[in-house]
C-alpha cells in the first residue's frame, strides 16, 4: 500500500514526477556563422538574451551586428549555426517570429501617407488585434499628436519612433533594434533612451545594436561585445566593471612622502605617478587605513577620489587592444574603434 505522500512523488500511473520544462530563453545563439564567399561577415557568435534583459549588442561599424540581427530574425539563413527565438527556429517557420517584432537598419514607410495610415496598412497585413493596438502604440511613442501628418515631413528620431510603434503593433514579448540611437540629436537620443527603458519597465526584452556606448550604459543591464564577427565578451555591464577593478588618483601635501606610503601600505597596488599625481589600485578598506597612514606620515591629503572605469574603456579594450579589461589610468582616453573588414552592400554594419 502506498501513502499519499508517496502517490504525490509519482506521475501519472505511478510513473516518477517531473519537473515542468524550463522556459526557453528569448534569444539562444550557438554558432552563428555568415559567410559571403571568403568574407566571413559572422564568424561564430555564441549569446543568450534572458527574459526581461536589456541587451546591448555592441561593435564598430562592420562587426557583423547587422548581419547577425539579420539571422536571428530569419531575413537571411546562416552559413552555419542555430538560432532559437522562444525555443523556435525562425529558418523553419514564420511563427517562429509570433511574440517578436523590432526593425534592422532604420524603419521604412510610405513618406506620401500620414502615420496612422502607414500603421493601418501594417496592422491589416498582421491580422490579429494589431488594428485595434494602433492608438496604444501611438500613445507609447508619443506620436498621437502627429498621427495625421505625413511621414515624409518627420524627423529622424520621429521616424525611429514610428518604427517601434510598428513594432508593438505585434504586441511583442521580444524587440530587436538595430542602432535605434543612431542619428539622433541629444533630445531625440534621450527620448529613444526613455521609450527603451519604459518598454522594458512593462516586461518586455531587448536586444538592441548600437556603438553609442553612453547611451548603452544608461539603460542596458547586460552586453555582448563583437569584434570582427565574433564575441569578445558576454554578461553583465556591472561585473564587467567590477573585474577591471577601481583605480584612485591623489594629491599630497607632499607627495614624495606619500608616494613611499603608498608604496608600504597593505591593500595598495600598481603605484604610479602620472600627470602631476599619484595613482593606485585598492579596495575601499584599503583606501580607509591608507588615509590614516598618509596623515601619521606628515603628507595632508588634498584630494583622493576614484577613478571608475567606464563602458567606453572596455569596449576599446575589447576592440582595439588585447581584451584585458583596463584601469582607468591605461584606458585610452579618445579615439574611435578599429572597423574591420566591411561587410557586402546588402549587408552594412
Amino acid at each position: 500500500m502506498t501513502s499519499d505522500a508517496d502517490n504525490s512523488a509519482q506521475g501519472p500511473a505511478g510513473g516518477q514526477a517531473t519537473s515542468p520544462p524550463a522556459t526557453p530563453p528569448p534569444i539562444e545563439v550557438r554558432g552563428l556563422v555568415k559567410r559571403y564567399g571568403e568574407l566571413t561577415a559572422v564568424g561564430g557568435v555564441d549569446l543568450t538574451v534572458q527574459s526581461g534583459d536589456v541587451y546591448g549588442y555592441l561593435g564598430p561599424n562592420g562587426a557583423g551586428k547587422t548581419t547577425s540581427l539579420r539571422m536571428m530574425l530569419g531575413l537571411i539563413r546562416p552559413t552555419e549555426g542555430t538560432v532559437r527565438l522562444f525555443g523556435r527556429d525562425p529558418t523553419e517557420s514564420v511563427r517562429a517570429l509570433e511574440g517578436v517584432a523590432g526593425f534592422v537598419e532604420a524603419p521604412t514607410f510610405y513618406p506620401y501617407l500620414n502615420a496612422r495610415k502607414n500603421l493601418e496598412m501594417l496592422a491589416a497585413y498582421d491580422g490579429g488585434g494589431a488594428p485595434e493596438r494602433i492608438d496604444e502604440a501611438l500613445d507609447t511613442v508619443e506620436l498621437t499628436g502627429r498621427q495625421r501628418d505625413r511621414v515624409g515631413g518627420y524627423s529622424h528620431g520621429m521616424r525611429q519612433r514610428l518604427g517601434i510603434a510598428a513594432a508593438l503593433l505585434r504586441d511583442p514579448k521580444l524587440l530587436l533594434l538595430d542602432e535605434p540611437a543612431t542619428g539622433l540629436d541629444p533630445a531625440g537620443m534621450r527620448d529613444m533612451r526613455l521609450l527603451i527603458r519604459r518598454l522594458a519597465d512593462q516586461g518586455m526584452t531587448v536586444l538592441l545594436s548600437s556603438h553609442l556606448l553612453t547611451e548603452v550604459e544608461d539603460i542596458c543591464n547586460r552586453v555582448a561585445i563583437v569584434r570582427q564577427g565574433r564575441i569578445v565578451y558576454e554578461g553583465e555591464i556591472a561585473e564587467l566593471k567590477r573585474g577591471a577593478g577601481t583605480r584612485y588618483w591623489l594629491e599630497t601635501t607632499d607627495d614624495e612622502r606619500a608616494l613611499a606610503v603608498c608604496r608600504a601600505q597593505s591593500g595598495i597596488g600598481d603605484v604610479q605617478t602620472e600627470h602631476g599625481r599619484i595613482s593606485f589600485t585598492a579596495d575601499e578598506d584599503a583606501v580607509g587605513a591608507l588615509s590614516q597612514a598618509l596623515v601619521e606620515s606628515g603628507a595632508l591629503i588634498h584630494a583622493m577620489a576614484p577613478q571608475t572605469v567606464t563602458l567606453e574603456d572596455l569596449f576599446f579594450s575589447f576592440t582595439e587592444g588585447d581584451g584585458i579589461p583596463p584601469t582607468p589610468s591605461t584606458a585610452p582616453a579618445s579615439g574611435a574603434p578599429a572597423a574591420s573588414a566591411p561587410e557586402p552592400a546588402e549587408t552594412p554594419r
